[in-house]
């Protein structure tokens, strides 16, 4: 991943939760909040409402997948924390990384342009 390093801390998890803006499809939850950083920062979390341990390793691919191939389009600067859900299981990995590029990331974007200029 060019631009992005990853999330682990409980505390940053916490904070986007508490403090981010999100957006929800039926495959993810994704939680977006400026860090005033030079890179991103990406959480990615799989519940056991996924699956067994097989399913969620397979969620938490999928995501990774997704990201590195729309990286490049994202704004810098950002944590994003990506709750997989249940469904993302059942979707072929190309389903979903066309689900990034054409949706989530300009969502993405959207939230940053509207962090940026200071409107909720």
């Amino acid at each position: 991943m060019l631009y992005t390093e990853i999330l682990n801390n409980n505390r940053d998890f916490l904070a986007l939760y508490k403090k981010g803006k999100y957006f929800a499809s039926k495959y993810s939850v994704i939680y977006v909040r400026t860090n005033g950083r030079p890179y991103n920062r990406l959480g990615i979390t799989a519940g056991k409402k996924v699956g067994n341990a097989v399913h969620r390793n397979r969620a938490k691919r999928l995501i990774r997948l997704a990201y590195r191939e729309s990286e490049i389009n994202l704004p810098v600067g950002i944590d994003i924390v990506i709750v997989a859900r249940s469904f993302i299981c059942t979707v072929k990995s190309q389903e979903f990384c066309d689900y990034m590029k054409n949706k989530a990331v300009p969502e993405i974007n959207g939230i940053f342009r509207r962090l940026n200029t200071g409107k909720s």
